[in-house]
């Protein structure tokens, strides 16, 4: 048992010796150092091998980059749209149905454009305007939300991700306008039933006159009614301190 335990200490003694020296054997070993690895990153071990079929391989729409590798069509041109191309049906520019986009030919805005715009129209500014200019501003404002729309269903369908927010911040300043132009109609409304109120209770004021003279005030009337005497009446100026008196003719 004790001679044992006293062979354990030099055998450990002897295994670090050999390890040592087998290390330092593979060190100096030329072979080794001028050996490579079966793995390399190098690019003459990372170059395809095989041909590959597909012209566009690595190619991004996105980012417009080419392929990272050498492929066999690498110095043909890729294809380019033609800029004369005309549709062969053709398209009325002034048709109705462009006012659904922002532009003839155009589907969208960018957001830069769509952040181009100004602020609403106030009630103050819209009360110094007739029922015509109303009318046309209403609509351009109809027109608006109509082309807003279309960009946003276009956002949904296509999932771009962007423009959200600045299309909804020129929808709020269009509703803006629309309530202000409905609350200048509605002053313009109880206006005139106000007027009509007291046109009703004048008496100088028939609003069911035929020909068109509503406003006839009695005073008027009173003055044609009165003969014109005083043409024929001359006032001398002894009698200016009294009543005038009549030059006999």
């Amino acid at each position: 048992m004790s001679g044992t335990q006293n062979l354990r200490p030099a055998m450990g003694c002897a295994m670090r010796l050999a390890s040592t020296a087998r290390s330092s054997t593979l060190a100096q070993s030329p072979m080794v150092s001028s050996r490579a690895a079966p793995f390399s990153t190098t690019s003459h071990m990372c170059k395809r091998k095989t041909r590959d079929n597909n012209k566009k391989r690595g190619v991004s729409s996105l980012y417009r980059s080419g392929p990272r590798e050498p492929l066999s069509m690498s110095n043909v041109p890729l294809p380019k749209p033609r800029a004369d191309y005309k549709p062969a049906i053709a398209v009325d520019e002034s048709h109705g149905l462009w006012g659904f986009f922002p532009e003839p030919n155009k589907l969208m805005w960018t957001p830069a454009e769509t952040e181009k715009h100004g602020r609403a129209w106030r009630v103050e500014e819209l009360r110094r305007k007739s029922w015509e200019d109303l009318h046309a501003l209403w609509w351009t404002c109809c027109r608006e939300r109509n082309m807003l729309a279309t960009s946003k269903a276009e956002l949904e369908r296509t999932k771009l991700g962007f423009g959200e927010r600045e299309i909804e911040a020129r929808e709020l300043e269009v509703n803006k306008t629309m309530k202000a132009i409905k609350h200048t109609l509605t002053e313009r409304q109880y206006t005139w039933e106000d007027a009509i109120e007291v046109a009703e209770s004048d008496p100088e004021i028939d609003l069911q006159a035929e020909d068109g003279q509503f406003y006839k005030p009695s005073a008027y009337e009173e003055e044609a009614d009165v003969p014109d005497t005083w043409a024929s009446e001359e006032v001398t100026p002894e009698a200016s301190k009294g009543e005038p008196t009549k030059v006999p003719s």
